[in-house]
């Protein structure tokens, strides 16, 4: 076999568990077709997986993925660390849009940062890592919660909410009207909200089962995210998000 047969073979061979992780189960034949191959070679590659337990198959029934994809999750599951995961992405975030990048999770309803990358521009030298924002007046808190359940989004937004400026959202009605459009547009902001002169979007960050895992934000003066442009970061984020959630285990092909 040469090198470029063996590449081949197990491009082909990943094909297979990856056609098998997004349906579920499939035929020889059908695999061959998804490949693009005789079903012979189909059932080759089906017979080298099956040895190593990362497919099965009973007589001549669907392939299904085996029992060894479990132990090889396994032992990626404990690396999949969501700051890990995150740091290398946001430091490029953060020298391209030369603002602060911020990762947050849902803890005890309020958004608690994981990770945080200074951009160029950056002046304040303080940390929010470890530290707890209110979900209401946020980027991240305002995305994270729109992606609760009912109940805790009620839960929510039944305490009491500070103002933390002038322009804090706290009437019930407004806020739910945020969560909203942060679900359908898929990115929200929080202009001065939390602190006078500080502007955030944010951007949700999925998990391998699709489940909003974490949100990720840029933050900076007002003066250099003006309303105008808040749209075009948001795209660059969703971009960063998705290759994050990716590295988590979330394909955007998945049902």
């Amino acid at each position: 076999m040469t090198v470029v047969t063996a590449v081949q073979s197990v491009d082909r061979a990943a094909r297979v568990l990856e056609h098998l992780a997004v349906h579920g189960e499939a035929s020889i034949g059908e695999l061959g077709r998804a490949l693009g191959v005789h079903a012979s070679t189909a059932s080759r590659l089906v017979a080298a997986l099956a040895e190593h337990h990362l497919v099965e198959r009973t007589d001549a029934g669907p392939v299904r993925l085996g029992v060894g994809v479990l132990r090889l999750a396994a032992a990626t599951r404990g690396r999949l660390d969501l700051a890990e995961q995150s740091r290398e992405v946001c430091e490029e975030l953060a020298a391209e849009l030369g603002e602060t990048i911020n990762v947050a999770v849902y803890r005890d309803g309020a958004a608690v940062n994981v990770h945080q990358s200074r951009g160029p521009s950056t002046i304040a030298m303080h940390s929010w890592v470890g530290e707890a924002a209110a979900l209401h007046a946020t980027a991240t808190g305002k995305m994270l919660l729109a992606h609760q359940d009912e109940a805790e989004q009620e839960r929510v937004l039944g305490l009491v909410r500070e103002a933390f400026t002038p322009r804090t959202v706290t009437a019930v009605a407004a806020l739910e009207a945020e969560l909203r459009r942060a679900r359908g547009a898929g990115w929200v902001a929080a202009v001065e909200e939390y602190e006078p002169g500080l502007v955030a979007v944010a951007v949700p960050i999925r998990e391998e089962d699709g489940a909003v895992a974490a949100a990720m934000s840029a933050a900076g003066p007002a003066y250099r995210l003006p309303a105008e442009g808040l749209d075009a970061v948001a795209r660059r984020l969703e971009r960063g998000a998705s290759e994050i959630s990716a590295r988590m285990g979330w394909r955007t092909d998945q049902p």
